[in-house]
């Protein structure tokens, strides 16, 4: 066994351990993140505050995994403009976001940065002339 067969172990013996060790601390760093993010909202009072729908949006992430076909997750996004001109963006589910059309006003309920919900101002419409449909 000369100098080639050493080299090996200690590749195996001090970096991979390292490298592992690594990837271990992200993992829990990524955790860690989102835990304290969930315990921050959850000490944030439940805020209900006039808003206007500002702007809407998606974001589609496609994945491959090896030789499976391709799966695409779309995220959607609503940004709600509040009465003092501030605007605040949430993550809403597809239902949600389906529901909302930009330039909507109404009730945005929201913890932090958690997304509630959004209750629109009641508007009378009117169908034809005199308030009734015709065929």
């Amino acid at each position: 066994m000369g100098f080639e067969s050493l080299w090996m172990f200690d590749l195996m013996g001090t970096v991979f351990p390292v490298f592992f060790v690594m990837i271990l601390g992200i993992i829990i760093l990524s955790a860690g993140r989102e835990i304290m993010g969930w315990k921050r909202n959850r000490n944030e009072p439940v805020l209900t505050v006039s808003s206007r729908i500002a702007s809407r949006r998606m974001y589609i992430q496609q994945r491959q995994l090896d030789d499976a076909s391709p799966t695409a997750t779309t995220l959607y996004f609503i940004t709600f403009e509040v009465e003092s001109g501030d605007r605040l963006e949430f993550k809403v589910n597809g239902e949600q976001y389906g529901m909302c059309s930009e330039g909507d006003s109404g009730r945005l309920t929201f913890q932090g940065t958690r997304y509630i919900g959004f209750e629109r101002d009641h508007r009378a419409h009117s169908i034809g002339s005199g308030g009734m449909m015709h065929g």
